[in-house]
């Protein structure tokens, strides 16, 4: 990538990511997201935070997340100490136009998949090129598996049109989730067909622990622009 390719890249997230936090009122619990968009909502809460006062409590997502906001002066909370999020930031690798996602590209899919469960308003914030009409025409589906089902999960995923690959964090080394689990990441030649079905399918695979399958849990979308602006489209 190009010099030029990555400062447009960083501009679209960027606009998404504060987009989303100026959205965000005092005295709301949010779900903090992960990867490099909710990098800059993170940065323009911690702004925020000093120059308006706002008053939130983050729950986050993933490790990472825990360290940046902990790092800009974010208060935070452990899911177990809330029983529900009133809004929810977060990425996505895909989006389609009704709004079903695939993410786990950070790895971090078991835990912001249980944050939006609780969620009373999922925002997601991308670049135009995450918006697409097919899932799994751009990005591979993540599976989260238990290290010792990875055979026969791997198997079962094949038997439904994919092709998993185990995601390395080195050459020859699995990468272990958060949770100590691994990801198989899955290819579908043609894309998903029917992403909803296809998610009760891989649920029902003994020791695949979570899918990166997101059905009917995002309200709104953030659209970062390459001018800095951003659209909004809501659900």
């Amino acid at each position: 990538m190009t010099t030029t390719e990555e400062q447009r890249v960083t501009s679209v997230k960027e606009a998404a990511g504060r987009r989303a936090a100026d959205m965000v009122e005092t005295g709301t619990i949010v779900g903090l997201g992960t990867g490099s968009t909710v990098w800059f909502t993170l940065l323009r809460l911690a702004e925020r935070i000093q120059s308006e006062g706002l008053e939130i409590v983050g729950v986050p997502t993933s490790m990472d997340t825990t360290e940046k906001a902990t790092d800009l002066g974010i208060p935070l909370l452990g899911l177990g100490e809330v029983e529900k999020i009133h809004l929810t930031i977060d990425g996505a690798d895909e989006i389609d136009g009704e709004f079903q996602m695939i993410k786990g590209g950070g790895g971090a899919l078991l835990r912001e998949k249980v944050i939006a469960s609780i969620s009373d308003r999922e925002v997601i914030v991308v670049g135009p090129d995450k918006v697409v009409e097919k899932l799994g025409t751009t990005f591979l589906l993540p599976v989260e598996v238990t290290s010792f089902a990875l055979p026969t999960v791997s198997r079962a995923l094949a038997a439904l049109g994919c092709e998993p690959v185990l995601r390395l964090s080195d050459p020859g080394v699995a990468l272990t989730t958060d949770n100590g689990n691994q990801i198989l990441d899955c290819r579908f030649p043609n894309g998903i067909d029917d992403p909803r079905n296809l998610e009760r399918a891989i649920a029902a695979i003994p020791g695949a622990v979570e899918s990166g399958l997101f059905i009917d849990l995002a309200h709104a979308v953030i659209i970062g622009k390459e001018d800095g602006s951003a659209e909004v489209r809501e659900r």
